[in-house]
């Protein structure tokens, strides 16, 4: 295939972003430097809108960004049950999860577990976000680096360390504060993106947006009565959504990235509208990206052809590159960039987090501020590079169903954790040789599930993973019992307790 030239507008288009967040780093590290409490969390100073709009950019991603438009352009909206499950658990977040996370004050997720089960598990749960992460960041470097360089003549090794090396950078400096903040412009430069490519394809389609719903209703590229029929060769959208809702209670319950925004606001009250504003925006993304996948398939049905062998996953960039003017074109690739960079820094931060809170403060000791802030930044770096070095080996691959993998991969590793977090919250027998074994079966038989008639929905591998961590652990508590645990103020029992929980979690003291 031909590959379409740059252009010398669009660099400066894309530079021009870039440097943008590298202005927006450097102008909160100072405030970053003051603390650890500053660097990830930045003290609660935090509005909620802004919260909001950090979490949403955190789970958005170059995955949603050019793989939800892929689904939509090969097959319909069915995926949108996912959006719409987001807004599900917001009640059961806001009464059951995030109080806890409030009322204990955590900087870490794993805080908890350590509180509710002991130090083992605590630092079980802390390893498996911290390894996850580090290959979501190869993925989310990967994603858009084999998208752009496939239709263009750019660079891989270029594009790759534009959008990976630039973001350790302002994560690096800016920290937490830097973080939420570059989300912000991130997730502005987002939807606006999506609605640019919508609205400028339906110009260039003969008869405009009549001709898109149209092609939609007769190709049945939106939901079909098909959609609901578990045993339909479409994807059911029963399965989907349940499915979605347990990989959104580990990405919003057992997820450092995410739980560590509970914390950026100063009050529960400002914590639930941040809740509010994500779930908003979640509904307002999905007609845009699922339209961008919709408008693609009647653009390339009516106006244009793909070239023959093309790989759906570059569609999006593809698009923009051939169609778009130059300077527009490449405020648009940026989008691609903010989709990724928003994911990485956040996974960067809270890796830092977790490996300074849960491994270092815990078991080595807590040191001044200032070195404790130089720990966290150096293991930016570290977590950074790890990534950045496996994106480039993935650069070499070139497969069209990520979106898929990676969901995979959460529901055998992410979503048994999650069932962990859920069995602590819900039951008050569940002790911690029961967990580890539930934890290590959800792996398992979810590994076994996936591998049985040559492969399942990702959606059935999540739900069975949670069910079996959730379920095993209990039972296995109950036949092994271990010793009592002072539990008050730890379980949904203990909600509606007013006074703050006493945390009992041992932090070693540094011997300087």
């Amino acid at each position: 295939m031909q590959q379409v030239g740059f252009g010398a507008w669009n660099w400066v288009a894309v530079i021009a972003y870039l440097l943008i967040m590298l202005l927006i780093g450097a102008y909160f590290t100072r405030r970053a430097s003051q603390n650890t409490d500053s660097f990830f969390t930045a003290s609660g100073r935090l509005p909620s809108w802004a919260v909001g709009f950090s979490i949403y950019a955190t789970t958005l991603s170059a995955i949603t960004f050019m793989s939800t438009p892929e689904k939509a352009f090969l097959t319909d909206w069915s995926y949108i049950a996912g959006n719409i499950a987001i807004v599900a658990i917001i009640p059961l977040l806001i009464y059951f999860y995030v109080p806890f996370f409030k009322k204990l004050n955590v900087t870490s997720a794993y805080e908890y577990l350590e509180a509710r089960f002991g130090p083992s598990v605590r630092v079980i749960g802390s390893l498996l976000f911290v390894l996850f992460h580090i290959g979501r960041v190869a993925i989310v470097i990967y994603l858009p680096t084999l998208a752009i360089t496939s239709v263009s003549d750019m660079n891989p090794f270029v594009v790759a360390s534009l959008v990976g090396v630039l973001c350790i950078l302002y994560t690096f400096l800016g920290g937490f504060e830097g973080v939420v903040w570059s989300d912000f412009i991130q997730g502005v430069i987002l939807l606006g993106g999506a609605a640019a490519i919508i609205i400028l394809g339906v110009s260039h389609l003969q008869d405009g947006m009549g001709t898109l719903v149209s092609d939609a209703m007769e190709n049945k590229k939106i939901i079909s009565a098909d959609n609901w029929k578990l045993n339909s060769a479409a994807a059911a959208i029963p399965i989907i959504f349940l499915g979605n809702i347990f990989n959104n209670l580990h990405q919003y319950t057992a997820s450092q990235d995410v739980v560590q925004r509970y914390q950026a606001s100063d009050s529960m009250k400002e914590t639930k509208k941040a809740l509010w504003m994500n779930g908003a925006l979640a509904l307002i993304s999905a007609p845009l990206f699922y339209g961008m996948g919709t408008m693609l398939y009647s653009f390339y049905s009516h106006e244009s052809a793909l070239p023959e062998g093309f790989n759906t996953s570059s569609i999006v960039p593809y698009f923009i590159l051939t169609e778009m003017p130059p300077f527009i074109a490449g405020l648009l690739i940026a989008a691609i960039f903010a989709a990724a960079q928003s994911t990485i820094s956040s996974s960067l931060n809270s890796i830092s987090a977790c490996l300074s809170i849960d491994i270092k403060h815990r078991f080595f000791g807590k040191g001044e501020e200032k070195s404790e802030v130089a720990f966290a930044r150096w293991m930016i770096i570290l977590a950074g590079l790890l990534g950045f070095g496996m994106s480039l080996y993935l650069i070499a691959a070139d497969s069209n169903d990520l979106w898929d993998l990676f969901l995979l991969v959460t529901g055998l590793v992410g979503v048994p954790l999650a069932g962990v977090f859920a069995v602590g919250i819900f039951t008050k027998r569940t002790n911690t040789f029961g967990v580890i074994v539930g934890l290590i079966l959800g792996i398992i038989i979810a590994y076994i599930f996936n591998g049985i008639g040559g492969g399942n929905s990702p959606f059935f591998v999540s739900i069975i993973s949670f069910v079996v961590a959730f379920i095993f652990s209990y039972i296995v508590s109950m036949i092994v019992p271990d010793k009592k645990k002072d539990i008050k103020g730890l379980t949904i029992y203990d909600i509606k307790e007013k006074s703050n929980y006493v945390s009992k979690v041992h932090v070693k003291k540094s011997k300087s």
